[in-house]
């Protein structure tokens, strides 16, 4: 999975560890032990390259929940909603990248 993520990371620096941040942050899975910052970087690298698709704060909650769901179950996932606070700053984060800044 490192090997698949690296470009990604290495494509997108700052907007990697923004994203990584929020979700360490809003900790939606509850494993933020504040020394384990690299936590949800997986997730970040399987849901950074989705947002090229992505129009809305919806569609990112979507994304994120799928993957999410992809990368534990539905159950340790839980719903949609606890993920909203999270996509709504990954979605600020997105459409400030996509503007330059």
């Amino acid at each position: 999975m490192n090997a698949e993520r690296e470009p990604i990371e290495k494509s997108y620096p700052r907007l990697f560890d923004t994203m990584a941040e929020i979700l360490f942050r809003h900790d939606p899975l509850g494993i933020n032990f504040e020394h384990n910052t690299d936590e949800y970087h997986p997730e970040v690298g399987t849901i950074l390259p989705r947002l090229g698709s992505a129009t809305s704060e919806n569609e990112v909650l979507q994304i994120i929940h799928e993957e999410f769901i992809k990368w534990f179950d539905e159950n340790m996932a839980g719903p949609k909603e606890k993920y909203a606070d999270s996509a709504r700053e990954i979605w600020s984060a997105w459409q400030k990248f996509k503007a330059g800044d």
